[in-house]
């Protein structure tokens, strides 16, 4: 029988993801890490998901707040509420640790996180990538992976308006 709280458990406060991934760095693991809205999950979103999770042993997913996807996405954003995006995607075999952030960029949560590799999506250049420069100055990588054309949440919620 499956457990659900074992899927909570994957939502992480910023210092209890702290500890998780100290624990993790003692043992060799790297850590990949990613952000987004991920407010209407789709095939882009776990086609690109799929893409970060091999480049490391965690994959950590950044979420935009409510508040965070209201400011970068328009007033009627999010569709689906924090808790529900940070569920559903804590639900997901590929995705380790989840993280809800407030601000509008993930710099603050990755100079947190400190991965190993930084994954984006290739509907960005390497100058566009928040944390890219700090994550490099560690050592690390940044690692920018194709995207799925035709799929997009904006695209989606403009089918749904138009039925």
């Amino acid at each position: 029988m499956k457990n659900i709280a074992s899927i909570q458990q994957k939502i992480f406060t910023r210092e209890r993801l702290q500890h998780f991934l100290a624990a993790a760095r003692v043992t060799g693991k790297t850590i990949a890490f990613t952000n987004g809205c991920f407010d209407i999950l789709h095939e882009g979103h776990i086609f690109s998901l799929s893409q970060a999770a091999k480049e490391a042993d965690i994959l950590v997913l950044g979420v935009n707040s409510d508040t965070s996807t209201k400011r970068l996405k328009g007033p009627e954003r999010p569709v689906n509420n924090e808790h529900s995006r940070s569920l559903i995607l804590a639900s997901l075999i590929i995705v380790d640790a989840v993280v809800i952030f407030d601000e509008d960029t993930p710099l603050e949560l990755i100079n947190i996180v400190q991965p190993d590799i930084l994954v984006k999506g290739g509907d960005y250049t390497m100058e566009q990538i928040v944390g890219a420069k700090e994550v490099m100055a560690r050592g690390g990588r940044v690692v920018i992976n194709p995207i799925m054309q035709g799929f997009s949440t904006t695209g989606i919620i403009q089918k749904i308006r138009a039925l």
